[in-house]
């Protein structure tokens, strides 16, 4: 099993959290099967940026993300260079220390000013 550790969040994981998760498991699933809600607008499909985290912390020994997900991945907020979509990110062998980033951007969320 790997171990991921999640950095403290204010609003999606104030604590922080330690996981042991099975080798093949998306971040994003590991995430939500253990009650911490990263937000994933386009349900997994590796079609928006909700889902963005920072991997602080075991980022090489992920497989590296298709043309699609960094393409991506340019459009999302705080970007850095250990940035993935946890949707698309697996876990392998190595322990993870993943930090989920204040904000995100969901264009399917928002809505004008004044509606």
């Amino acid at each position: 099993m790997t171990k991921l550790t999640f950095l403290p969040h204010p609003e999606i994981c104030p604590r922080g959290k330690v996981i042991e998760a099975a080798p093949g498991t998306s971040i994003l699933d590991v995430a939500l099967d253990h009650g911490i809600p990263i937000e994933h607008a386009c349900d997994k499909a590796c079609a928006c940026t909700t889902c963005h985290v920072i991997v602080r912390d075991g980022f090489a020994s992920l497989a590296p993300a298709c043309e699609e997900e960094e393409d991506l991945l340019d459009k999302a907020w705080g970007l850095e260079p250990e940035s993935r979509l946890s949707c698309q990110a697996k876990v392998n062998g190595k322990d993870l220390v993943v930090e989920i980033p204040r904000y995100t951007i969901n264009l399917a969320a928002e809505t004008p000013k004044g509606s």
